[in-house]
Protein backbone atom coordinates (compact mmCIF):
# COMPACT_ATOMS: atom_id res chain seq x y z
CA UNK A 1 0.00 0.00 0.00
CA UNK A 2 1.18 3.20 -1.46
CA UNK A 3 2.60 6.03 1.63
CA UNK A 4 2.33 8.56 -0.79
CA UNK A 5 -0.20 11.55 0.21
CA UNK A 6 -3.25 12.59 -1.61
CA UNK A 7 -1.78 15.59 -3.32
CA UNK A 8 -6.02 16.76 -3.48
CA UNK A 9 -6.18 16.73 0.44
CA UNK A 10 -4.94 19.87 1.46
CA UNK A 11 -6.89 21.40 -1.74
CA UNK A 12 -10.19 19.52 -0.74
CA UNK A 13 -9.57 21.17 2.84
CA UNK A 14 -9.18 24.60 1.76
CA UNK A 15 -12.30 24.09 -0.16
CA UNK A 16 -14.30 23.05 2.68
CA UNK A 17 -12.74 26.66 4.92
CA UNK A 18 -13.64 28.73 1.96
CA UNK A 19 -16.58 30.52 2.32
CA UNK A 20 -18.31 33.13 0.26
CA UNK A 21 -17.41 36.55 1.69
CA UNK A 22 -20.33 38.28 0.04
CA UNK A 23 -22.95 35.75 1.51
CA UNK A 24 -21.63 35.97 4.88
CA UNK A 25 -21.60 39.61 4.88
CA UNK A 26 -25.31 39.72 3.75
CA UNK A 27 -26.26 37.18 6.57
CA UNK A 28 -24.15 39.30 8.75
CA UNK A 29 -26.38 42.30 7.81
CA UNK A 30 -29.61 40.23 8.59
CA UNK A 31 -28.44 39.71 12.08
CA UNK A 32 -27.65 42.87 12.69
CA UNK A 33 -30.75 44.44 11.07
CA UNK A 34 -33.15 41.86 13.10
CA UNK A 35 -31.50 42.02 16.69
CA UNK A 36 -29.35 45.27 16.82
CA UNK A 37 -25.40 45.72 17.41
CA UNK A 38 -25.40 44.83 21.35
CA UNK A 39 -27.70 42.08 21.37
CA UNK A 40 -25.83 39.92 18.33
CA UNK A 41 -23.21 38.19 19.37
CA UNK A 42 -20.41 36.40 17.55
CA UNK A 43 -21.33 33.60 18.30
CA UNK A 44 -24.76 34.38 16.41
CA UNK A 45 -22.99 36.17 13.75
CA UNK A 46 -20.44 32.77 12.95
CA UNK A 47 -23.46 30.65 13.05
CA UNK A 48 -25.40 32.77 10.78
CA UNK A 49 -22.69 33.20 8.45
CA UNK A 50 -21.43 29.83 8.54
CA UNK A 51 -17.84 30.59 9.81
CA UNK A 52 -15.88 29.61 13.07
CA UNK A 53 -14.60 33.10 14.64
CA UNK A 54 -11.00 33.01 13.39
CA UNK A 55 -12.27 33.55 9.87
CA UNK A 56 -14.50 36.04 10.89
CA UNK A 57 -11.88 38.11 12.47
CA UNK A 58 -9.76 37.42 9.34
CA UNK A 59 -12.29 38.06 7.05
CA UNK A 60 -13.68 41.15 8.39
CA UNK A 61 -11.87 42.59 11.58
CA UNK A 62 -13.55 43.10 15.18
CA UNK A 63 -17.19 42.75 15.23
CA UNK A 64 -17.40 46.94 14.76
CA UNK A 65 -15.76 46.41 11.81
CA UNK A 66 -18.19 44.10 10.36
CA UNK A 67 -20.78 46.16 11.27
CA UNK A 68 -19.38 49.03 9.66
CA UNK A 69 -19.19 46.73 6.92
CA UNK A 70 -23.13 45.74 7.30
CA UNK A 71 -24.39 49.57 7.43
CA UNK A 72 -22.39 50.02 4.21
CA UNK A 73 -23.94 47.49 2.45
CA UNK A 74 -27.55 47.71 3.58
CA UNK A 75 -26.85 51.35 2.13
CA UNK A 76 -25.77 49.94 -0.89
CA UNK A 77 -28.77 47.47 -1.27
CA UNK A 78 -31.58 49.24 0.33
CA UNK A 79 -31.48 52.35 1.77
CA UNK A 80 -33.95 55.03 -0.25
CA UNK A 81 -32.40 58.11 -0.94
CA UNK A 82 -33.15 62.14 -0.60
CA UNK A 83 -36.03 63.02 -2.01
CA UNK A 84 -36.12 63.79 -5.05
CA UNK A 85 -39.28 64.61 -7.55
CA UNK A 86 -40.74 67.85 -9.95
CA UNK A 87 -41.64 69.34 -6.97
CA UNK A 88 -41.17 69.42 -2.60
CA UNK A 89 -43.94 68.00 -1.93
CA UNK A 90 -43.86 65.35 -4.87
CA UNK A 91 -40.17 64.41 -3.53
CA UNK A 92 -41.01 64.31 0.13
CA UNK A 93 -44.03 61.84 -0.48
CA UNK A 94 -42.23 59.93 -3.27
CA UNK A 95 -39.56 59.01 -0.80
CA UNK A 96 -42.22 58.23 2.21
CA UNK A 97 -44.07 55.85 0.05
CA UNK A 98 -40.80 54.16 -0.90
CA UNK A 99 -39.96 53.69 2.65
CA UNK A 100 -43.52 52.26 3.36
CA UNK A 101 -42.62 49.60 0.85
CA UNK A 102 -39.10 48.50 2.09
CA UNK A 103 -40.05 48.69 5.73
CA UNK A 104 -42.88 46.31 4.75
CA UNK A 105 -40.68 44.16 2.81
CA UNK A 106 -40.53 40.35 3.44
CA UNK A 107 -37.39 39.63 1.55
CA UNK A 108 -35.63 40.83 4.56
CA UNK A 109 -36.14 42.19 8.38
CA UNK A 110 -39.10 45.18 8.90
CA UNK A 111 -38.00 48.42 9.20
CA UNK A 112 -34.39 50.25 8.81
CA UNK A 113 -31.11 49.32 10.45
CA UNK A 114 -30.06 52.98 10.28
CA UNK A 115 -33.18 53.71 13.03
CA UNK A 116 -32.87 50.47 15.04
CA UNK A 117 -29.56 49.15 14.86
CA UNK A 118 -28.39 50.93 18.04
CA UNK A 119 -31.57 51.44 20.14
CA UNK A 120 -30.26 49.35 22.61
CA UNK A 121 -26.30 50.30 22.43
CA UNK A 122 -24.82 49.97 26.09
CA UNK A 123 -22.46 52.87 26.96
CA UNK A 124 -18.92 50.97 25.35
CA UNK A 125 -21.03 51.06 21.88
CA UNK A 126 -22.05 54.48 22.05
CA UNK A 127 -19.77 55.01 18.96
CA UNK A 128 -22.15 53.12 17.13
CA UNK A 129 -25.17 54.86 18.39
CA UNK A 130 -23.52 58.10 17.47
CA UNK A 131 -22.70 56.85 14.04
CA UNK A 132 -25.99 56.00 13.36
CA UNK A 133 -27.59 59.01 15.08
CA UNK A 134 -24.93 61.22 12.42
CA UNK A 135 -26.42 59.30 9.35
CA UNK A 136 -30.32 59.97 10.57
CA UNK A 137 -29.13 64.06 10.80
CA UNK A 138 -27.62 63.47 7.29
CA UNK A 139 -31.13 62.60 6.23
CA UNK A 140 -33.12 64.89 8.03
CA UNK A 141 -31.24 67.43 6.54
CA UNK A 142 -31.34 66.30 2.99
CA UNK A 143 -35.37 66.57 3.78
CA UNK A 144 -34.68 70.22 4.66
CA UNK A 145 -32.81 70.87 2.06
CA UNK A 146 -36.21 69.79 -0.45
CA UNK A 147 -38.37 71.95 1.34
CA UNK A 148 -36.35 74.78 1.19
CA UNK A 149 -36.32 74.57 -2.23
CA UNK A 150 -39.52 74.98 -1.65
CA UNK A 151 -40.13 77.73 -0.34
CA UNK A 152 -37.55 79.83 -2.65
CA UNK A 153 -39.51 78.33 -5.62
CA UNK A 154 -42.99 79.23 -4.22
CA UNK A 155 -44.42 75.87 -2.97
CA UNK A 156 -44.44 76.52 0.32
CA UNK A 157 -45.33 79.90 2.51
CA UNK A 158 -42.43 81.88 2.87
CA UNK A 159 -42.60 82.04 6.72
CA UNK A 160 -42.24 77.73 6.48
CA UNK A 161 -39.69 76.53 9.30
CA UNK A 162 -37.54 74.09 7.12
CA UNK A 163 -36.10 72.90 9.52
CA UNK A 164 -39.09 71.81 12.16
CA UNK A 165 -40.95 70.75 9.08
CA UNK A 166 -37.93 68.13 8.56
CA UNK A 167 -38.29 67.20 11.69
CA UNK A 168 -41.37 66.32 11.25
CA UNK A 169 -41.09 64.00 8.44
CA UNK A 170 -38.23 62.23 9.84
CA UNK A 171 -40.67 61.79 13.06
CA UNK A 172 -42.37 59.85 10.46
CA UNK A 173 -40.08 58.14 9.44
CA UNK A 174 -39.66 57.17 12.50
CA UNK A 175 -42.56 56.09 13.80
CA UNK A 176 -43.20 54.05 10.28
CA UNK A 177 -40.23 52.23 11.25
CA UNK A 178 -41.53 51.00 14.84
CA UNK A 179 -45.20 50.36 12.70
CA UNK A 180 -43.29 47.70 10.40
CA UNK A 181 -41.56 46.21 13.46
CA UNK A 182 -45.11 45.87 15.01
CA UNK A 183 -46.55 44.34 12.07
CA UNK A 184 -48.04 46.48 10.08
CA UNK A 185 -48.38 46.35 6.45
CA UNK A 186 -47.89 48.60 3.42
CA UNK A 187 -51.18 49.64 3.18
CA UNK A 188 -51.42 50.44 7.05
CA UNK A 189 -48.18 52.68 6.48
CA UNK A 190 -49.33 54.82 2.64
CA UNK A 191 -52.07 55.46 5.18
CA UNK A 192 -49.80 57.02 7.75
CA UNK A 193 -47.72 58.71 4.26
CA UNK A 194 -51.18 59.59 3.09
CA UNK A 195 -52.05 61.52 7.17
CA UNK A 196 -48.46 63.00 6.99
CA UNK A 197 -48.74 64.53 3.46
CA UNK A 198 -51.86 66.34 4.37
CA UNK A 199 -50.29 68.50 6.76
CA UNK A 200 -47.84 69.74 4.33
CA UNK A 201 -48.41 73.92 4.45
CA UNK A 202 -50.02 75.34 1.82
CA UNK A 203 -48.62 78.48 -0.37
CA UNK A 204 -51.12 81.37 -0.47
CA UNK A 205 -52.85 81.69 -4.07
CA UNK A 206 -50.55 84.26 -6.16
Amino acid sequence: MSSDKNPAQPAAKRARRAFDRDRALAAALEEFWTHGYDTTSIASLTKAMGINPPSLYAAFGDKRQLFDEAVRLYVRTYAVGPPQGPDAHSAIARMLRELAADYTDPNHPPGCLIITGATNCTPGSQDVKTKLRAMREESKASIATCIRAGIDTGQLPSDTDADGLAAFYAAVIQGMNQQAWDGAGRATLNRVVDAAMAAWPVAPCP
